[in-house]
C-alpha cells in the first residue's frame, strides 16, 4: 500500500465536487487522484490510474453512483455524498464505508476520512520514549517529536492533532488523548479541557477561560481552571 490513500472524487455538480476535492487536497493522507462528473468519466479516469478510495454522489444521470459502485472492482472503497437521506440504508447495501449528508463540513469530512484510514491500513502506534520524546507514526513517516517542541495536542474522537513550534501544520496520528495524558510528564503537559492538553511551559497569554497560543484560543475547563492557574501562578 503506497504512503497516501488515492482518492477520486465523483459528483456531477461542480460545486459539490469542488468543495469535497478541496477537503481531499486538505487532509495530509489522501492524494487527489482526479475529479469526475459522471460514472463514465470516473470508470475513463481509474483506467490509467489505481484508486483506493472514492467519493461517490449517489444522484447521478445514467448511471447513478449506487450503480457505479457495484461496477468498480471491490479494492475501491466507496464514501457516498448525498442530499438525501433516504439513500443511505441502500448505500449500505453496496458496502460503503461511509455516508456523508450534504452539505458536508470539513469535521464531518475528516472524521470520515480517518475512518477509511483505520478501515484501510494498519493501525497506527505511537508511545513516550525514554530520554523525553514522544515517538508518533503519523502517514506512514516516524516521527520523534521532543517533549519541549510540543506546543498543544487536541483529541478529536479516535485521532489527536499535535501542534508543534515551527510548524504550519499540525501532525494528524490515530491515537486517543487519553493515552497521551496518561503517558506524558505530569510536571510538563497538562489536559486542560476535554480536547486539549498544553505544554505548561509554551503558556504565554491567559485571557479570561483560554490559553491564547498559536494564534489559537483554547478553552480551559471549570474543572481545570483552579489546579491550572496555580500551575501558572506557582
Amino acid at each position: 500500500m503506497t504512503t497516501v490513500i488515492e482518492t477520486i472524487v465523483v459528483d456531477d455538480e461542480p460545486l459539490a465536487a469542488a468543495l469535497i476535492r478541496s477537503y481531499v487536497e486538505r487532509t495530509p493522507f489522501l492524494h487527489l487522484v482526479g475529479e469526475a462528473h459522471s460514472a463514465e468519466e470516473a470508470l475513463e479516469l481509474m483506467k490509467g490510474h489505481p484508486v483506493d478510495l472514492m467519493y461517490l454522489d449517489i444522484k447521478m444521470p445514467r448511471i447513478t453512483g449506487l450503480e457505479l459502485a457495484r461496477m468498480i472492482p471491490q479494492s475501491v472503497k466507496v464514501v457516498f455524498t448525498t442530499a438525501y437521506s433516504d439513500h443511505a440504508v441502500e448505500g449500505f447495501r453496496v458496502d460503503a464505508l461511509d455516508y456523508l449528508l450534504k452539505p458536508v463540513s470539513y469535521e464531518e469530512f475528516l472524521e470520515s476520512a480517518m475512518r477509511a484510514q483505520r478501515d484501510m491500513m494498519p493501525a497506527e502506534e505511537s508511545r513516550i520514549q525514554p530520554g523525553g520524546h514522544l515517538l508518533v507514526k503519523s502517514e506512514y513517516r516516524l516521527l520523534r517529536i521532543p517533549f519541549g517542541d510540543i506546543e498543544y495536542i487536541e483529541g478529536l474522537k479516535d485521532y489527536v492533532k499535535i501542534f508543534v513550534a515551527g510548524e504550519s501544520k499540525a501532525i494528524l496520528s490515530l491515537m486517543s488523548i487519553k493515552s497521551l495524558e496518561d503517558g506524558l510528564p505530569s510536571d510538563k503537559f497538562m489536559r486542560v479541557h476535554r480536547s486539549f492538553i498544553v505544554n505548561i511551559d509554551k503558556v504565554r497569554v491567559v485571557e479570561r477561560n483560554c490559553i491564547i497560543m498559536g494564534g489559537r484560543a483554547i478553552p480551559v475547563s471549570d474543572s481545570n481552571r483552579k489546579a491550572f492557574m496555580e500551575r501558572i501562578e506557582g
